[in-house]
């Protein structure tokens, strides 16, 4: 069972810095309580109270003068992209000041020949796509929501393009940085590869704001693909789509998306999104590549969905209806917390070796449906990465407390099968135990010297990943 992290010392608000704040940001400094719980709330499930203060930052400079002023008074900094954290990446839980990014939403420059790009960390992913469309050119990366490049670079995020074109950890090239002491610090080159030195730029991605606030990211961009197809198919049950992604994987069929919706969540998003797919277990796909090579790839993976049972195969090929099909899938966690009206969603988020992947999901379904706990399924299946979200009415305590025990059960399972606690979510406040037991005691206490000699007063979003 996870510790709760709702309850750590707040640590106190000095007036000095708060004047020194209001000089510089005017009416970008807010106190105002919606603004703070605005800031102070995401998609976990925690509880916590709000930052005292929330400052709008437009520049690398304005975030280093926060955080040089933070490390004076040793104040908590929390780095705010788009909210839309799992795992309680963005609480304060022991109080301090939240930087919001979103107004540093500027694409610096971009490099079609060399297909690198430069943002700000407050541009989405749906805004760095409308951005360089116009070159031909896409940043495949797609976690679901329209999250901020920099929030996604702090949880080395993936989501459904993953299993073709890698997660944040393979797609940024280089970052700035505001270090804990307010020094301005750039990582890594448009350069493709670089043997200089220790990899800093990988040591900041998935670093959860604690080691620093990246304000600006180089990413690697791809070619659109001249052909494009997506298609659904339903099954008996969820092992037989499993394995049908297992052996997909298996054959080498390059796939760029195949994700998995069971029965509920299709359920939820029939309802929500007023669609009419069958409710069975499905498997959302999609082929990138030449005319000729979709095609093939088509062929293949409709063969292989056959010899497992897949039925209703159906086609996507405009852009209209493929909009459609995967706005459903982006709105799918959304659609599944109407299933339960008022609730709030513990949410894993294991993956595991491909051809352990069946496993993993078969029994944690055998386990919720014992349970009697509502839940549905999203998964990115093709890299063994799936999502059980258990829906719990946030005023009783024991559905909390089953909840945890079930996502205690399912992610122990995964480290069993020698897969990982989080695929993509992060540590965050929920997964700090499942740390320990993935990595060892003495590598999170290699992690912590690390977080000591870069941030040493602990000011940088302290709590999160472990306990100071």
């Amino acid at each position: 069972m996870q510790p709760s992290h709702e309850s750590q010392p707040t640590r106190p608000w000095p007036a000095v810095m708060h004047d020194a704040l209001a000089a510089r940001f005017g009416s970008r400094l807010s106190t105002a309580l919606a603004v703070r719980e605005q800031h102070g709330r995401d998609e976990s499930p925690f509880d916590v109270a709000p930052p005292e203060a929330v400052v709008y930052a437009e520049s690398t400079e304005e975030v280093a003068f926060v955080v040089q002023l933070a490390q004076q008074h040793r104040v908590p900094v929390i780095p705010y992209g788009a909210g839309s954290s799992l795992e309680g990446h963005l609480l304060a839980v022991q109080g301090g000041v939240s930087v919001d990014l979103s107004r540093m939403n500027r694409v610096l420059s971009i490099n079609p020949e060399d297909l690198t790009v430069t943002v700000q960390a407050g541009v989405t992913r749906e805004q760095l796509n409308r951005e360089v469309r116009d070159t031909g050119l896409f940043f495949p990366i797609d976690p679901g929501a329209n999250a901020s490049i920099g929030g996604m670079a702090a949880t080395r995020a993936s989501g459904t393009n993953a299993v073709r074109y890698g997660t944040m950890r393979e797609n940024v090239l280089g970052l700035t940085v505001v270090t804990a002491s307010g020094e301005v610090l750039r990582t890594g080159t448009r350069a493709r590869k670089s043997s200089a030195g220790y990899d800093l730029t990988r040591l900041f991605v998935g670093s959860e704001g604690t080691l620093g606030v990246m304000t600006e990211i180089t990413l690697k961009l791809y070619p659109l693909p001249q052909a494009v197809s997506a298609a659904v198919c339903h099954f008996p049950d969820i092992a037989s789509a499993v394995n049908t992604t297992i052996q997909i994987i298996q054959m080498g069929v390059p796939i760029a998306r195949c994700e998995l919706l069971d029965s509920n969540a299709i359920r939820a998003v029939n309802r929500a999104e007023k669609m009419a797919l069958n409710e069975s277990p499905m498997l959302l796909m999609e082929f990138h590549g030449s005319e000729a090579g979709v095609k093939e790839q088509a062929e293949t993976v409709q063969d292989i969905a056959a010899e497992f049972g897949g039925l209703a195969f159906e086609w996507a090929s405009t852009p209209e209806a493929r909009t459609r099909l995967w706005t459903a899938r982006h709105r799918a966690y959304l659609s599944g917390l109407q299933m339960k009206p008022g609730c709030r969603a513990v949410t894993t988020d294991a993956c595991v070796p491909i051809s352990r992947l069946a496993e993993a999901i078969v029994d944690s379904v055998a386990e919720v449906e014992a349970s009697g706990l509502p839940y549905f399924i999203v998964g990115h299946v093709g890299d063994g990465n799936f999502h059980v979200a258990y829906l719990i009415d946030p005023t009783r305590p024991e559905e909390r407390e089953l909840a945890e025990q079930l996502n205690h059960q399912l992610v122990q399972r995964a480290l069993r099968l020698e897969g990982t606690c989080t695929g993509e979510h992060g540590i965050g406040l929920h997964k700090q135990g499942f740390l320990v037991d993935e990595a060892g005691a003495g590598a999170v206490a290699l992690m912590r010297d690390i977080k000591r000699a870069l941030d040493p007063h602990c000011i940088m979003n302290p709590g999160k990943i472990f306990q100071p």
